[in-house]
């Protein structure tokens, strides 16, 4: 009987060891986190700029690690999160609580639009603000219509302004957001085109995603039909060289590796290289359209047939253009609300004898949908 005694005894202190051990647990406070989020919707939709601030709260007095990862960025390991989108886009927003207990997670889904600005009564549908010249040499250029004064005799309506040879740009803002609409066309650009000789311009546009009223977001490339041409390089990009004296042609070098001029001719003497660009270079960099268009073999004669669509300075009257051609740099659609900024850039390199160079030229550049 003693015996068994003891035996009793010792299963007895076990018992009671293991029970102490398990209320050791509790007491040290493993509790899996049970968390409560300030906002339960796990799909939101905000614009950009707003700012909205998530918090998890405690439930049980557990003590656990959090986390805050916006993608696969950690952005906070405290119980708030603010939320400040820059631009638009769809965020996946997470949060956890971990201990060794357990984990609580919460998702959330977030899509950011971005901010329009409306056609308000003062609103114009031509272009308003010059933002960059940047011509290539060329005959008209350091005089009308190749000047700042042209570039911004076309703000709130119609003048002329030359682009020079390929690369020459402009670009522009409107005073509100010019909406994409579904199966219509949006913008509509002016030039100086005839018949029988276009000298096609190559158009990106930018909406103003992160609303600070800069053209520094994506530009987006308008896809027009000369896009299916052989011949086409839209990652081209040429330098042009001052030339010793105001009389030489200006030389240049692009980026297959090939040289030439913009040659200086008998009806406009002055200096081709912009006289404002203070350094001994330049390069521009863009989309090289296809000449295949273009019909030298009568030189008293010579034609540029225009692109069927999509381009400035390409068809008489006036060339429509609609935002749901853009495209990104992978030459895939992209589906813009709408755009601030407009670039219009000399798409052909040729050089047409005794009429110079092809040089796009812009008379007007609108909202389409506001004109009458």
């Amino acid at each position: 009987m003693k015996t068994n005694y003891n035996k009793l005894l010792v299963a007895f202190f076990g018992i009671a060891f293991l029970m102490t051990s398990c209320s050791n647990d509790d007491d040290n406070g493993i509790l899996a986190p049970e968390v409560a989020m300030a906002i339960q919707e796990q799909v939101l939709q905000y614009y950009v700029g707003d700012t909205s601030t998530f918090s998890a709260s405690n439930q049980n007095n557990s003590v656990y690690t959090e986390t805050w990862s916006l993608g696969d960025s950690i952005v906070s390991n405290t119980d708030t999160y603010t939320f400040e989108p820059k631009n638009s886009g769809t965020y996946s927003l997470s949060y956890a609580a971990a201990n060794a207990a357990g984990t609580f997670n919460y998702e959330y889904t977030i899509k950011v639009t971005p901010k329009l600005r409306p056609i308000t009564a003062a609103s114009k549908a031509f272009v308003t603000d010059l933002l960059d010249y940047t011509p290539a040499p060329g005959q008209f250029i350091n005089k009308k219509p190749g000047n700042l004064e042209s570039a911004e005799g076309i703000i709130g309506g119609r003048g002329l302004v030359s682009l020079g040879g390929w690369g020459g740009s402009v670009t522009y803002a409107f005073d509100h957001t010019v909406l994409n609409h579904e199966d219509k066309n949006d913008l509509i650009v002016y030039g100086n085109a005839m018949p029988t000789f276009s000298e096609p311009g190559v158009i990106y546009v930018m909406q103003d995603d992160n609303a600070n009223g800069l053209p520094d977001d994506i530009w987006y490339e308008i896809k027009g039909s000369g896009h299916a041409l052989e011949g086409i390089d839209r990652a081209y990009n040429i330098t042009y060289f001052r030339p010793a004296t105001a009389e030489d042609d200006v030389p240049w070098e692009d980026s297959k590796g090939n040289t030439g001029v913009i040659a200086k001719n008998a009806f406009h003497k002055q200096a081709y290289y912009p006289e404002w660009i203070t350094e001994d270079s330049y390069t521009i960099a863009g989309t090289l359209l296809s000449d295949s268009n273009i019909d030298m073999s009568n030189p008293s004669y010579i034609t540029s047939k225009s692109f069927e669509y999509g381009y400035a300075d390409n068809t008489s009257g006036g060339d429509q253009i609609d935002l749901a051609d853009a495209i990104d740099e992978e030459g895939n659609t992209v589906n813009l609300s709408g755009v601030d900024f407009i670039k219009i850039q000399t798409g052909v390199q040729a050089n047409m004898g005794w009429l110079g160079e092809l040089s796009t030229e812009v008379t007007g550049i609108a909202d389409l949908n506001m004109i009458d």
